[in-house]
């Protein structure tokens, strides 16, 4: 904390921080000089990004993590693409990062991607990419409800509780069927989701008879 205000201070005797200077800072190893500077460079918007993408290119993972997360916090069209491609990067927590981003910048266009990451190994990133599916809502519906369907265990749970964060009603026949034949875990959120649309005995009943 010391070393970021003597940074500021040496900076604002000159006149207004760059942005060569601020990205200096997301990428010094300093999470919370960091943290500071990507705030400061999303303030920027749209200039800063040609210097966020070159990030994504960079050798060190860190300092792509800090591209990705920098950007997230920028509305414009090209970042949720930038944040799909990374899902790829070979880094996990890049793209634990990209997961991330997509929830708080949903995009249709990365749903195949963020179903694939539901059947990681990484299991952070396959709850990260659920969150993302939710904060695309129903668009998502079809191939969550894929997942639920045929994947494997562990991504038929996020795809569970994704469907049930989402709370579309289109759900509820995959639900059912979930609740049925699912692992236990699957059978919670299924039962959860059937009580919050307010058709869990109704359906609970039907398949008594």
């Amino acid at each position: 904390m010391a070393g970021y205000r003597h940074r500021r201070f040496a900076h604002s005797s000159a006149g207004e921080v760059s942005l060569s200077d601020l990205i200096s800072d997301l990428t010094a190893g300093d999470d919370d000089l960091a943290e500071r500077a990507a705030r400061e460079i999303a303030n920027l918007g749209d200039d800063a990004l040609p210097a966020l993408f070159d990030l994504l290119d960079a050798d060190a993972p860190d300092a792509r993590w800090w591209g990705l997360r920098t950007l997230a916090l920028i509305p414009h069209p090209e970042v949720p693409l930038r944040l799909q491609a990374a899902l790829h990067d070979p880094a996990p927590d890049v793209r634990q990062c990209a997961a991330l981003g997509l929830s708080k910048q949903p995009s249709v266009d990365a749903i195949p991607d963020l179903i694939a990451a539901l059947e990681s190994d990484d299991r952070l990133l396959a709850r990260l990419a659920a969150d993302a599916l939710i904060a695309v809502g129903s668009p998502a519906l079809p191939a969550l409800i894929a997942a639920l369907e045929r994947g494997a265990p562990s991504a038929q749970r996020e795809a569970a509780r994704a469907l049930v964060q989402i709370g579309d009603p289109d759900a509820i026949p995959a639900l059912y069927r979930a609740w049925n034949d699912g692992s236990a875990m699957v059978r919670y959120w299924a039962e959860t989701g059937l009580d919050k649309m307010g058709v869990g005995m109704v359906f609970f009943k039907a398949g008594g008879e």
